[in-house]
């Protein structure tokens, strides 16, 4: 159940605010972004690796033994859940993924796709799949956050709605 609940986080981390295509006709696919970046968006480029997840609700995910929720969902991931990243190009390509090279981390994927950033919001594009992401930036521009409403199963079961904050800062 542990490892449910935290592949379940972990696929929050990579896959916030989908909304698919239609592909009933299979011509229905955004399209990919192009032109110049930005001032804007030149900020993002580079490597925005997961630093922080937190709950407004303490949650339990560990299977430690313990009944010891928490709102830093972060420090209960295992360190390959951790090693989630964002890399944006300037030729508006973009991957994420798991470094894939810690215990337990066999199975991390990258996927790829294309991307715009227009004021504070952040969409991707990716397997005909547009996700857009409302961001926010700390002042001196090397994190960026995003917020939801989800539901957790903690390790016990219990489900435990709540708003989840994930932010990543850039690599040096």
């Amino acid at each position: 159940m542990r490892k449910n609940a935290l592949m379940a986080l972990a696929a929050l981390a990579m896959g916030v605010l989908m909304t698919a295509c239609n592909s009933d006709d299979g011509a229905d696919c955004p399209e990919d972004f192009t032109g110049a970046l930005t001032a804007n968006e030149q900020k993002l480029v580079g490597t925005w690796s997961l630093s922080a997840i937190i709950s407004v609700e303490d949650v339990d995910i560990t299977d430690d033994g313990e009944d010891n929720p928490s709102n830093d969902i972060y420090a209960q991931y295992s360190d390959c859940q951790k090693s989630t990243f964002y890399t944006f190009n300037a030729d508006r390509s973009y991957q994420i993924g798991q470094e894939g090279n810690f215990e337990g981390c066999e199975n991390a994927v990258t996927t790829e796709g294309n991307w715009q950033l227009v004021s504070q919001t952040l969409s991707l594009v990716r397997s005909c799949t547009l996700q857009n992401i409302t961001t926010s930036f700390s002042a001196d521009e090397t994190t960026f956050s995003f917020s939801d409403n989800y539901t957790v199963t903690e390790i016990n079961g219990n489900s435990v709605q709540t708003v989840i904050t994930f932010t990543y800062s850039l690599n040096p």
